[in-house]
């Protein structure tokens, strides 16, 4: 019994305790915040974020389109190339190239419209039409590498400028008057832009490396049909 009489009255003065301590009372009534509120928190710097979040997308599903477009190509190209050449049908190579219209048919293309050349002519002007058809597949990626290493120093200046703001309206509330109030603005504002800033260039480096894959594939691809019809220039009689 005397241990019972013990434990209810260890109970009630922690009962007590906690009710005539505001800080150990338990708060019912959580505030709760969405992904806007906590953005709109953030200030000027989360605006310039969206922007460059909304490019970086723009440019992912664009060169998504584009790259895949440019690495559909009928497997039997070559074969089908070689054989008109072979029978002595260039006009109808050069048709076929143009009706693929992918970066290696235009290369392929460039090639067979200089044959009767010397190698290293036609073999020049292939790697020009390379390099150009390369051009146009990388278009868009430097913006996207500025917007994965600009996004975090963006959402850091976010930090710096809350954080000046917060001790620049402590310094003015005087040394009696600070509140927790007067930070909040401003601490909002610095660890938000931070997040914002980290979320928008941890997607746009993983968009950057993805977009840079497809790109080496179709260019891995260019290369072969590049290789194999300087092969065939060298041995036009073999099949």
């Amino acid at each position: 019994m005397s241990m019972m009489v013990f434990f209810q009255t260890a109970a009630t003065a922690a009962d007590s305790l906690m009710n005539a301590n505001p800080i150990l009372t338990p708060v019912n009534d959580t505030a709760t915040m969405n992904m806007l509120d906590m953005a709109m928190k953030g200030g000027w710097i989360m605006l310039i974020l969206a922007i460059l979040s909304a490019a970086c997308f723009y440019i992912l599903f664009e060169r998504i389109y584009f790259i895949k477009k440019a690495n559909q190509e009928d497997p039997m190209f070559m074969e089908k190339v070689t054989d008109y050449i072979h029978t002595g049908e260039i006009k109808a190579a050069l048709n076929y190239c143009r009706s693929v219209n992918t970066p290696s048919a235009r290369m392929i293309e460039k090639g067979i419209s200089r044959l009767g050349r010397p190698i290293n002519d036609v073999q020049a002007a292939i790697e020009n039409v390379g390099n150009m058809e390369v051009t146009k597949l990388e278009k868009g990626l430097p913006i996207m590498a500025t917007i994965a290493a600009g996004a975090p120093m963006i959402g850091f200046l976010g930090t710096v400028t809350g954080m000046v703001r917060a001790f620049y309206e402590m310094a003015n509330a005087g040394s009696g008057n600070v509140d927790i109030t007067l930070l909040s603005g401003g601490i909002y504002e610095a660890m938000i832009t931070t997040v914002g800033g980290l979320i928008v260039g941890i997607i746009a480096m993983f968009a950057y490396n993805y977009l840079v894959m497809l790109v080496d594939r179709v260019v891995n691809r260019m290369e072969s049909r590049t290789m194999a019809f300087m092969d065939l220039l060298n041995e036009p009689t073999k099949k």
